[in-house]
């Protein structure tokens, strides 16, 4: 089913509604039997069982699952190393053969999964479809950059006899540790970055999207060879499992707590093993006294309110010239009292519930704080739900923590600055270096912007979205100070060589 949608669509086709909402049903039914591992082409049933409820209701259980513990992690290790030899041998064109079927597969279930994610998160169906779809279009672009590298083999300078070329090889086995909030997409990207360039995989899905994470991996792992992709189910101490197992690199996505901590971890050996981290954001949208507002609310609320707020580049600040604060905040006000939040069965809902109470618990303690410090516009949790109407706080002190630090959730801070240069310095301001935007009228401030902004990922005037809105081609996904190990993302060109090391290989031929 050819689903054309991305990030920056307003709507879908409407005759995709009634399937959607039938397939969110049948992801809020409960499987017949928990979900079990995946290792070595086998299923396995084994491991205490945990469950996950509805967001949107949590009492509503959508599925149990089977936990791993460290000792069924090193076997699907095990098998992931048995299957690495042949993988790597596995000429790239065949295994990029074997993705594009992949593709294939996903596609003829985009609806299906669409629904399972939006069950498991509660994000609206123009995110979810565009989640589903995405995740084609990631597989995709790896397996182009892959043919576009010729395998990642590069012709040197012949000496003599010499035959020299530069090859980039694959490390072994990765394990992949996969986050919530884009539980299809980010899966496929950490796991199909490896795949393509003769990695194998042990993937472990978040313990709260358990079943879409599945679902997707199966799909994948039916078109290779047994082993190459392996699957472990649970939370916290599955994933210091799989982190602290014989894996030869780590590719996560998640918060920089645990991201630097698997870092940090990953180099006290006899030698470092590869961490290709993704992490956290506190994502500035700059607001000149030139900018276009209604442009720049566009882009600031559908940035900082998607999924809740619940997105590493969500925009969470706004620095606004002062002489253009308070219309910003009138229309940034009224525009977030627009927005309809309920749950994704309805048509119109653009704001979900946060992903589950601790979550909740978080986002109620930051804006108890702002209503001391500072003064809250609008916003507010709905009493006894996981909902919460859109937040946006003014009047905070400039380097208050609630405008240093990530909250993920529907949170937007408006800090007022006297000129270009304080926003700038506001902007980056931060230990994050995710994503940013700006929204300014003259030329000299958007080179400015381009030179001085400290993030991977960053946007001009654009009313699609401030921060977020990232598609695989077209833009990169790289974060600078912490959030991210590399300096290097995902989408785009430099990634693939991230699951790879370098060898010069010289090969001489011999005289006649």
């Amino acid at each position: 089913m050819a689903v054309q949608i991305n990030y920056a669509s307003t709507g879908i086709a409407p005759e995709l509604d009634e399937p959607f909402e039938q397939a969110l049903e049948r992801g809020r039914t409960v499987p017949a039997e928990p979900l079990s591992h995946l290792i070595g082409g086998a299923n396995v049933a084994e491991g205490e069982t945990f469950e996950r409820r509805d967001p949107c209701d949590e009492q509503r259980l959508l599925s149990l699952s089977h936990a791993a513990d460290r000792e069924l992690v090193d076997r699907a290790v095990t098998a992931a190393r048995q299957a690495s030899k042949g993988w790597r041998r596995t000429p790239y064109a065949e295994r990029i053969a074997l993705l594009r079927k992949a593709i294939e597969r996903i596609d003829a279930n985009v609806i299906e999964l669409a629904g399972l994610l939006s069950a498991e998160t509660g994000k609206s169906r123009v995110e979810a479809l565009g989640e589903a779809r995405e995740s084609m279009d990631l597989i995709g672009q790896y397996c182009d950059e892959m043919e576009r590298l010729n395998g990642l083999r590069t012709p040197l300078k012949p000496q003599g006899d010499d035959v020299n070329t530069d090859v980039l090889k694959p490390y072994g086995v990765f394990g992949v540790i996969s986050p919530f909030n884009f539980p299809v997409a980010l899966t496929v990207n950490m796991m199909s970055g490896a795949l393509v360039t003769g990695n194998t995989v042990v993937v472990k899905p978040s313990d709260k999207a358990p079943r879409s994470t599945a679902t997707v991996v199966r799909l994948i792992a039916e078109q290779l060879p047994d082993g190459v992709v392996n699957l472990v189910h649970g939370g916290l101490q599955t994933g210091q499992a799989v982190a602290q197992s014989d894996v030869d690199g780590i590719a996560f996505t998640g918060s920089a707590e645990v991201g630097w901590e698997i870092y940090r971890a990953l180099g006290k050996g006899a030698y470092a093993k590869p961490v290709l981290a993704e992490m956290g954001g506190c994502n500035p949208a700059i607001v000149t006294r030139s900018a276009d507002l209604d442009q720049a609310v566009s882009g600031i609320i559908r940035s900082a309110y998607g999924l809740s707020g619940q997105k590493c580049s969500a925009c969470s600040r706004v620095v606004v010239d002062a002489e253009v604060h308070d219309e910003l905040v009138s229309k940034l006000v009224n525009a977030a009292l627009q927005l309809v939040v309920g749950p994704p069965e309805e048509r119109g809902m653009t704001v979900g519930p946060v992903i589950d109470e601790p979550a909740a618990k978080r986002i109620e303690k930051a804006l108890a704080l702002a209503q001391e410090d500072g003064r809250v516009e609008c916003g507010g949790r709905r009493a006894g739900t996981l909902y919460f109407e859109p937040i946006v706080v003014t009047g905070l002190p400039r380097d208050h923590e609630l405008t240093r630090t990530e909250i993920f959730g529907p949170f937007l801070t408006v800090t007022k600055v006297e000129s270009f240069d304080e926003a700038m310095d506001e902007a980056n301001a931060v230990d994050y270096g995710l994503s940013a935007g700006v929204y300014t009228g003259q030329d000299a401030e958007v080179e400015e912007f381009l030179d001085r902004i400290e993030a991977g990922v960053v946007y001009v005037n654009r009313p699609t979205g401030a921060t977020t809105g990232a598609w695989p081609g077209i833009q990169s996904f790289a974060g600078w100070k912490a959030s991210g190990t590399t300096g290097k993302g995902g989408l785009g060109p430099w990634y693939l060589p991230g699951f790879c090391r370098e060898q010069s290989q010289t090969v001489t031929t011999p005289r006649a």
